[in-house]
């Protein structure tokens, strides 16, 4: 399967086309409030693999930002892939907007779509029992997020969150 990544970036920032590694130069995105937004979207494998190439993708998109957000939002996406390839059907999508706001804050938002389960089981936050082997994503995902969402459905699954941290360029990962 061949998959395909994509990023950009407003303000007159890149796009990466992941296929030919070629950048190119776009205009930007409409924002007008001065923020810097950076996108990346990528297709993940149906399978076990689907978690390791979303972390890999965060990571990239995430480059330099602040430890514990970098380190929080690869574990959010992790979970939110694993869940998607667990519990979904292809194509997985992984989504990351990455916001630089005039106020100081970094503001990044994790989507990863699947194409949806003809079986709909109820999900609950509830903990497993102690020595359960799953069961805990979504309650790492909440946890982690400041705002998430999930969106099930037989055509499509969407989950969502919001993640908002006050810029800390001393603490930047590399």
């Amino acid at each position: 399967m061949r998959h395909r990544t994509s990023i950009s970036r407003s303000r007159f920032g890149s796009v990466l086309d992941h296929d030919t590694e070629r950048p190119a130069r776009v205009p930007a995105s409409g924002h007008t409030d001065g923020a810097d937004a950076t996108t990346l979207i990528t297709d993940l494998p149906y399978g076990p693999k689907a978690a390791e190439v979303a972390r890999r993708a965060v990571a990239v998109a995430l480059h330099g930002t602040e430890a514990g957000l970098f380190d929080d939002a690869r574990l959010i996406t992790s979970e939110l892939a694993t869940n998607a390839f667990a519990s979904g059907s292809p194509p997985l999508v992984l989504c990351v907007d990455r916001t630089s706001l005039t106020t100081g804050r970094l503001e990044v938002e994790i989507t990863v779509t699947d194409g949806g389960c003809s079986h709909l089981a109820p999900f609950s936050l509830q903990a497993p029992g102690e020595q359960a082997e799953s069961g805990r994503g979504l309650i790492i995902v909440a946890a982690l997020a400041d705002a998430w969402s999930l969106t099930t459905g037989t055509h499509g699954t969407r989950a969502w969150c919001r993640l908002t941290r006050e810029t800390s360029p001393s603490t930047a990962s590399t």
